[in-house]
């Protein structure tokens, strides 16, 4: 090590002081998410496949009249599956099912219930969710890492002023990850609708209360602080 690189700690003339900042916030979710699976099924490939088609197609209608308020519709997987007759020594194929599963992100929550309703009242329809997020580039990470650095500089002055001392310098700032996460208590569980269809008139939207965000934020610091009255 030469003379004009520092020491990786402190000196009796220009002590160190390693702390660990920490904030936690409970904001409210930026977004929601649905999980839609559409379903067919039929004894011709055709048919089935038309079928799951035209489900789509008038499911993706529906989210994109709402306009801005469902900011991303994303399509998943999508299966057509032969189903095998199980009697019998020869495999025949005795219908085909298949499947679309698509994620629609809303930001706008006052129709998330009554969009749930509708889909749900659809033919042959699942519904999953809702999932409540924040944006990857919500000013909540911002605010929890601002809080988190300091707490870790009013936590190290704390210590020097026990010390009799002041703080001089920061000497290091590490950022040990910003996490986000759903409550845990009590478990988030999502709701699943399943539909085959109504007659009549529709069922009432149902009532989807937000639901609260934890962001976490750590950071680990280390500054110097004049010599302590012993």
């Amino acid at each position: 090590m030469t003379a004009t690189e520092p020491l990786p700690y402190g000196t009796p003339d220009t002590p160190r002081v390693a702390v660990r900042g920490e904030a936690h916030l409970e904001v409210d979710p930026e977004i929601a998410r649905l999980g839609i699976t559409i379903s067919a099924r039929g004894t011709d490939r055709h048919k089935a496949l038309d079928d799951l088609t035209r489900r789509n197609n008038h499911i993706i209608e529906l989210l994109k009249t709402h306009g801005d308020a469902v900011e991303k519709i994303e399509t998943g997987a999508v299966t057509i599956t032969p189903q095998l007759n199980d009697k019998g020594r020869h495999e025949r194929i005795r219908a085909y099912r298949g499947h679309i599963h698509l994620t629609a992100t809303l930001s706008d929550f006052t129709i998330l219930g009554e969009l749930t309703t509708r889909l749900s009242d659809l033919e042959l329809t699942r519904i999953d969710g809702p999932w409540w997020a924040l944006r990857a580039n919500s000013p909540a990470h911002r605010e929890a890492r601002r809080q988190a650095v300091h707490d870790a500089v009013q936590r190290a002055r704390e210590y020097a002023e026990a010390l009799g001392s002041h703080l001089v310098a920061l000497v290091e700032l590490a950022d040990t990850g910003t996490e986000h996460h759903a409550p845990a208590t009590p478990p988030a569980r999502p709701a699943i609708l399943r539909s085959a269809g109504y007659a009549g008139s529709a069922p009432p939207a149902l009532d989807l209360e937000p639901q609260r965000q934890s962001v976490y934020a750590h950071v680990n610091a280390r500054l110097t602080m004049t010599p302590p009255i012993l």
